[in-house]
């Protein structure tokens, strides 16, 4: 556990410093274009963004994306986030919990994800992986989300990250017939997300296979076209990219959130991997996410302050409301009414 905690501050190092973003791919977003309307019968500061995801009400469809979580870094920029979140109305989710479920480092890792005293109207996701979704560690899991007050469950997926990490989790056999049985177990609604690869049309057949229903209350379908989290591993283990193509590879954004929409045109969705802008969100959301999330270009500001992580996803929310007043859409349901155009 102790090269667990080594291992997440590695990876803030490596986000920040380091070329981690995708090279021969991009999230496909670009490839639509918002239908600007010249003579929209909206007002700016009437525009409404409010929604809501998992239960909670949001002043605007954003989360602040996984991040962090279990090093003494991981709090402060934790605790920056979450006061952003509460300044702004927005939610959060936390970065990998198994650090928790360590007895030895359990307290001191619990700290770095102690934030609803400065968040306390905040939806909040707690998250694990699919590999610790087992019957067995049921109570270790309700327990981490009740020591961080979570609303909700992310249990993230992402078996090429794993394989590309030292001593990564590379055995998914079960992995579905667990999520299936484990779930209900949980006294909270569970989302299902990838880490920056992408969940697309395959994955969601198989989620389906088994019963027909969707065993989760969300899915994030975390495109490629953001940070690979490949080569992230291949440079916190390495020191290098070994594996080029490999650091390459994934659904990419749109494509994902498109395919998934289509199969499951009820179930919420969040849009995350490269959304960089409002314009991106606004896109997103058209394309029929429900909320979207913004992690890696959040980093430098967390470590900064609360007032700067707070100035960026303003200017981000800010920007989104000018899409959606641009488009002569009123709300979000509006803006999906639209549609997008593509290009080319």
């Amino acid at each position: 556990m102790a090269l667990l905690e080594h291992r997440k501050r590695r990876h803030i190092e490596v986000c920040l410093d380091g070329d981690v973003g995708y090279h021969g791919v991009t999230t496909g977003l670009e490839r639509y274009r918002l239908p600007y309307n010249a003579l929209t019968q909206t007002r700016l500061e009437d525009v409404d963004l409010s929604t809501e995801f998992l239960g909670v009400p949001l002043r605007a469809p954003l989360l602040v994306g996984a991040m962090t979580g279990g090093a003494e870094l991981s709090g402060i920029i934790n605790r920056n986030l979450a006061t952003a979140a509460q300044r702004l109305g927005i939610g959060m989710m936390l970065g990998s919990q198994r650090v928790m479920f360590s007895s030895a480092l359990g307290e001191d890792a619990a700290k770095s994800f102690a934030v609803r005293d400065v968040a306390p109207d905040v939806l909040l996701i707690g998250n694990i992986g699919l590999s610790q979704l087992t019957r067995e560690a049921v109570p270790d899991i309700t327990s981490a989300l009740a020591r961080v007050e979570a609303n909700a469950l992310a249990v993230h997926v992402n078996p090429l990250q794993e394989a590309m990490q030292e001593n990564g989790d590379t055995d998914c056999a079960g992995s579905l017939d667990r999520l299936h049985d484990v779930v209900p177990m949980l006294d909270c609604p569970v989302l299902l997300k990838e880490v920056g690869h992408g969940i697309g049309a395959s994955a969601v057949r198989d989620l389906l296979r088994r019963t027909g229903e969707v065993p989760v209350a969300a899915i994030d379908v975390a495109g490629a076209g953001g940070t690979s989290w490949s080569r992230v591993e291949q440079l916190v283990r390495y020191g290098e990219l070994r594996y080029p193509h490999l650091a390459d590879w994934g659904i990419p954004t749109a494509q994902a959130l498109v395919e998934v929409r289509e199969a499951l045109p009820s179930t919420p969705l969040v849009a995350s991997g490269g959304i960089r802008t409002g314009s991106d969100a606004a896109k997103a959301l058209a394309l029929g996410a429900n909320v979207v999330a913004v992690a890696r270009p959040l980093l430098p500001a967390a470590i900064e302050s609360a007032a700067a992580a707070t100035e960026w996803l303003q200017r981000f929310i800010d920007e989104l409301r000018v899409c959606l007043h641009g488009c002569g859409a009123n709300d979000i349901a509006a803006l999906r009414g639209l549609g997008l155009t593509p290009i080319g």
